[in-house]
């Protein structure tokens, strides 16, 4: 059998995406509509503290397009706790004015493809692998989000590779992204076993533009030219609590 690449696993991840019932919350009246977002206010006041605490991680974007309104991108250490979170949110009168559109599941995730040869003891000790498995999420401007595969086709199947070809294509792609640090901030996370795409990128940057311009480089790239499938592409802008309060006036 091929060897399998190892990985590291972080915080499990959902992504969350909802469309806004316009027409249910036009109906509503101001008695109604106060409330459901003063219930939301106190659910965000806890994601934060959680946040401060390095108990998770939360990001909310609103969507450009058709495909939802909004974005909840959580962390947390445990499925239980991400469920929690689902069941808590469903539970507030606003999620009465929402219609769930899309969800992933997945862990955040790093492969030893990009390790340092010769690289000896523990990795959880590095407090960089650390921040990257258990991140604070960006508050960047934009948030560009889509699941993916590596194919498995006869000609081209990732999974027939040695892992030493592995190896030196993500490297060679991997360098790709790190040619836009300061830029682009990506996390990874891996979802074999766990949802219906085997990883999810989530993207985030101050330049919605730089999203373009990294994925298209990316796509000359043999991990991507050759192997790479993909989902939906869900794109949005940051949202803080009085940036919706000022997009659900009615």
């Amino acid at each position: 059998m091929n060897e399998a690449a190892l990985t590291l696993e972080g915080w499990y991840a959902l992504h969350d995406f909802r469309l806004i019932d316009w027409t249910k919350w036009n109906k509503a009246d101001d008695e109604e509509r106060a409330h459901a977002l003063d219930e939301l206010q106190s659910l965000w006041s806890d994601w934060t503290k959680a946040e401060e605490e390095k108990r998770g991680s939360t990001a909310v974007y609103s969507i450009v397009g058709q495909k939802a309104d909004l974005v909840q991108f959580h962390l947390r250490e445990t499925l239980e706790e991400l469920n929690a979170m689902e069941h808590a949110f469903n539970k507030t009168s606003f999620a009465q004015y929402t219609i769930p559109t899309y969800s992933y599941v997945s862990i955040v995730e790093l492969s030893n493809y990009m390790a340092k040869p010769g690289a000896t003891g523990d990795p959880m000790d590095n407090p960089e692998v650390a921040a990257r498995l258990k991140p604070t999420l960006p508050k960047s401007k934009h948030i560009c989000f889509y699941p993916m595969n590596k194919k498995r086709d006869l000609a081209d199947n990732w999974y027939m590779l040695s892992m030493d070809d592995r190896r030196a294509m993500m490297r060679s792609h991997g360098m790709i992204g790190r040619s836009y640090a300061g830029k682009v901030k990506q996390i990874i996370t891996g979802s074999v076993g766990l949802d219906d795409w085997e990883w999810g990128v989530t993207l985030f940057s101050d330049d919605a533009l730089q999203f373009k311009k990294l994925v298209y480089e990316m796509r000359f790239d043999e991990v991507s030219a050759r192997f790479g499938e993909f989902g939906s592409f869900y794109v949005g802008n940051l949202l803080t609590p009085e940036k919706l309060n000022d997009i659900m006036k009615v």
